[in-house]
């Protein structure tokens, strides 16, 4: 009698979201130049060829990473009256940033993708084609009232240049407790300012 081990079988929506997960932490952690095909399918354990059957290209990978984040509407979810404070406790003292937090971590990763992806023309290249869509117009529509694009603007501005400022300066590690609270208050005076004028 020969006994066979029969094949383990294939899941194609976990292998899909196995290659989803690992080019999202790719992506989180390297810019989107670096980040080869390769590396992604031995983070995972499959098949290169896989990338292109559940995903196409590498841009078209990296839309899906962008589709699977937290995106601008979640920057919302919680109080209107406490959103500056949330959002500067978050950027300021990094409780959003690890990639793999699946927590409030997850609102802030497509951003992270996007700031490590900036220098790329074709990452940049989708981020334009989508960013209104993704963050822009959400925001502008939650803040709502006279001078809503302009007040979405400058407090995407604000988000923005402080997480950058986070990532460039090791989260703000030359910083003191007593510099990084002044620092989220003085913050979340100006989101606040901006959502309730």
């Amino acid at each position: 009698m020969v006994i066979c081990d029969a094949p383990r079988p294939r899941n194609a929506n976990a292998t899909r979201q196995a290659i989803l997960e690992a080019a999202r932490e790719r992506f989180c952690s390297e810019s989107y130049d670096d980040v080869g095909m390769r590396d992604i399918v031995r983070d995972v354990g499959v098949d290169a060829a896989l990338i292109s059957r559940y995903f196409g290209s590498k841009e078209d990978l990296f839309v899906a990473v962008l589709d699977s984040c937290k995106n601008g509407r979640d920057l919302m979810d919680g109080s209107r009256e406490d959103f500056g404070e949330r959002l500067a406790r978050e950027i300021i003292y990094g409780e959003v940033m690890p990639c793999q937090d699946e927590g409030a971590g997850a609102k802030m990763r497509g951003l992270l993708i996007l700031l490590r992806s900036v220098g790329s023309t074709k990452a940049m290249d989708v981020v334009q084609r989508t960013s209104n869509s993704r963050f822009f117009d959400p925001l502008t529509q939650w803040i709502g009232g006279k001078n809503a694009p302009v007040r979405a603007r400058l407090a995407a501005g604000l988000i923005m240049g402080m997480a950058i400022g986070r990532e460039l300066s090791d989260g703000y590690a030359s910083l003191d407790e007593e510099q990084k609270t002044e620092m989220a208050r003085r913050m979340a005076v100006a989101l606040q300012g901006l959502v309730d004028d």
